[in-house]
C-alpha cells in the first residue's frame, strides 16, 4: 500500500488506491462478480445502478421489461449487502451507485450498510422512467434536490460520490461548487462530447477528486483527461480486461517515470489551477495574469502563498534559478539546464521534484479553496 500512495497519492474513504483507473457502473451488468475479474487493474469500482425505494424500483422493472438491462431486487438493501459482502478484501475501493426518489431512501441505504463503501448519486441515468419520477438526470436541473441528498448521506458521516453529465446543468462549474459546498467527497463526470475544456472548468472551480468518464479506451485519452484536472479516469462499456490492463501498466510507468501521472500541462498551455506550481513570478504580460485576476487574487498574494508553501521544502533553494527558488521553476519535462543544477544542488532527482510540485499544488488549491464563500449558488 505505501507503493501505491508514493506512486500515486490516492486516498479516498480512508482507502489508498492502488490505481487511479475506475470501472463505472452499467446498470444490469456492474455488480461484484464484474468486479471481481478485473480487480487486478483497477483502482476503484462502482456496481450499479441499484434503484432503492418503491418509486425507482417500479421505474426499473418498467425499463427492464422494455429489455433494457437492469438490477431488480425484491430487498435492495438485502442484495447491496451481498454484493459488498463479495468484494471485502479485494484490494478495490467499492461505490454503490444508487437511483432514490427522496434524501430519506439514500439515508436509509447507508444506515443499514454503513462506512465501508462511497455512495454514489446517480444524477446521470436518463432513461425516461427515471427522469419521469425526478431522478437521474433530473436532478441537475434541480441542483437543490441534488445538494439535499448529499446532505442527508453526509449527516451519516458516509463518502459521497456525485456522477453526473456534463451539459445538462445550466452551469457545470458552478453546480460542482454547490456540490463541493454541500459536502460532496467526489465528482464523477461523464463529459459527453465536451472534452477536457469543461472538465479543466470543474477543477478550477472546486477542489474534490474528479473522475472523468466518456470514451477513455487508450492510454493517451486518459493523459488528456490527467492533464486538464482528472485525478481518475473511468470506463464503462469498454471496461474489458485487455482495455483495462493496458491502460492501468501505462499509467504505472508514467508515475513511476515522472512522479506525478497527472501533472497538468503548464497555465501557459492550457492547464489547470494545478498548473499555478509551475508558474513563475507575474513579471510578464503572460496567461498567469488574467486567471489571478479571475481568482481574486493580487500578484502579491500569489507570490507570498507560494513562497509560504515553500518554505522548509527543498523547493525554497535554488538560488541559480531565475528567481531564485524552485517554488517559480516549470515541469521537468521542460528542458532548463538551472532547474537541473538546483535538483542535483539540492540531491534531488526530476521524479521527486515533481512529487514535491504535486505536493505545491495541493497546497496552493487548499490555501485559495479554503478563501472561497460558501454561499451555494448553481
Amino acid at each position: 500500500m505505501i507503493e501505491w500512495y508514493e506512486r500515486c497519492g490516492l486516498i479516498l474513504n480512508g482507502q489508498v488506491v492502488k490505481t487511479p483507473v475506475v470501472i463505472a457502473s452499467m446498470a444490469g451488468i456492474t455488480d461484484a462478480a464484474y468486479v471481481l475479474a478485473r480487480k487486478e487493474h483497477i483502482g476503484a469500482a462502482f456496481i450499479g445502478g441499484y434503484s432503492i425505494d418503491a418509486e425507482t424500483m417500479e421505474a426499473s422493472r418498467a425499463m427492464a421489461a422494455g429489455g433494457r438491462d437492469e438490477f431488480v431486487y425484491d430487498d435492495p438493501v438485502a442484495e447491496l449487502k451481498e454484493q459488498v459482502s463479495a468484494l471485502e478484501g479485494s484490494g478495490v475501493l467499492i461505490g454503490l451507485n444508487l437511483r432514490g426518489s427522496t434524501p430519506a431512501s439514500y439515508a436509509a441505504v447507508a444506515e443499514e450498510i454503513g462506512d465501508g463503501v462511497v455512495y454514489e448519486i446517480d444524477a446521470h441515468c436518463r432513461q425516461p422512467q427515471m427522469t419521469a419520477i425526478g431522478c437521474g438526470e433530473a436532478l441537475l436541473h434541480e441542483p437543490h434536490r441534488l445538494a439535499e441528498i448529499v446532505r442527508a448521506l453526509k449527516a451519516l458521516d458516509v463518502t459521497v460520490s456525485v456522477k453526473m453529465r456534463a451539459g445538462v446543468a445550466e452551469n457545470d462549474a458552478a453546480l460542482a461548487r454547490l456540490l463541493w459546498k454541500s459536502g460532496a467527497d467526489l465528482l464523477h463526470v461523464d463529459l459527453m462530447d465536451f472534452g477536457y475544456a469543461r472538465l479543466r472548468q470543474i477543477r478550477n472551480a472546486c477542489p474534490l477528486p474528479l473522475i472523468a468518464n466518456n470514451s477513455i479506451t487508450s492510454f493517451d485519452r486518459a493523459m488528456d483527461m490527467f492533464a486538464h484536472g482528472a485525478d481518475m479516469v473511468s470506463l464503462a462499456r469498454r471496461s474489458d480486461e485487455r482495455t483495462l490492463a493496458g491502460i492501468d501498466a501505462a499509467i504505472c510507468r508514467r508515475a513511476d517515470e515522472t512522479g506525478w501521472y497527472n501533472a497538468p500541462k503548464q497555465l501557459c498551455r492550457g492547464g489547470d489551477i494545478r498548473s499555478l506550481t509551475f508558474c513563475c513570478l507575474p513579471v510578464k504580460h503572460c496567461p498567469l495574469l488574467p486567471f489571478l485576476e479571475r481568482l481574486g487574487l493580487t500578484r502579491e498574494e500569489y507570490m507570498a502563498m507560494k513562497a509560504e508553501a515553500v518554505a522548509d521544502t527543498p523547493l525554497a533553494d535554488g538560488k541559480m534559478t531565475c528567481f531564485g527558488s524552485m517554488a517559480w521553476c516549470c515541469k521537468s519535462s521542460s528542458p532548463c539546464m538551472l532547474r537541473g543544477i538546483a535538483t542535483k544542488a539540492a540531491g534531488i532527482s526530476d521524479q521527486e521534484y515533481m512529487r514535491l510540485k504535486r505536493r505545491l499544488a495541493d497546497e496552493i488549491m487548499e490555501r485559495i479553496f479554503d478563501g472561497v464563500s460558501g454561499k451555494e449558488e448553481c
